[in-house]
């Protein structure tokens, strides 16, 4: 997957009110509260919701073994778009609805690369 976000710096545009009346989407971009330490807010992409079955290996650099889970109702499965230098849900499980504090919409910095951040990376 092509990195939708600079490893430098974004400054980023988010929604919070349509996590209260739609369920997220694959390929969409998430802030969400980290399960392992709920003072950070991780930016990641939705990869799976509810229902999906998602194969995965954890860390390839030491196992080619993968691991299959079924999203459980109510949750997400989360991934970073730099996939071997991210904690996600691969190390940390779904996440529940009730985490997610927002919806990544536009990108506003740099400048550059100002404008809508689609569903998918480019």
């Amino acid at each position: 997957m092509t990195p939708t976000l600079h490893p430098s710096g974004n400054v980023l545009l988010a929604e919070r009110i349509s996590k209260r009346y739609q369920k997220p989407s694959r390929g969409d971009i998430v802030v969400i509260r980290s399960p392992e330490n709920p003072n950070k807010t991780p930016i990641k992409r939705v990869i799976g919701i509810e229902g999906d079955c998602i194969s995965f290996v954890i860390d390839s650099r030491k196992s080619d073994e993968s691991q299959t889970i079924v999203v459980p109702k109510g949750h997400v499965f989360v991934q970073g778009d730099y996939t071997h230098n991210s904690r996600d849900s691969r190390n940390f499980g779904t996440v529940p609805y009730g985490l997610i504090q927002g919806r990544v919409l536009w990108r506003v910095w740099p400048f550059q690369d100002f404008g809508p951040l689609g569903p998918t990376p480019t």
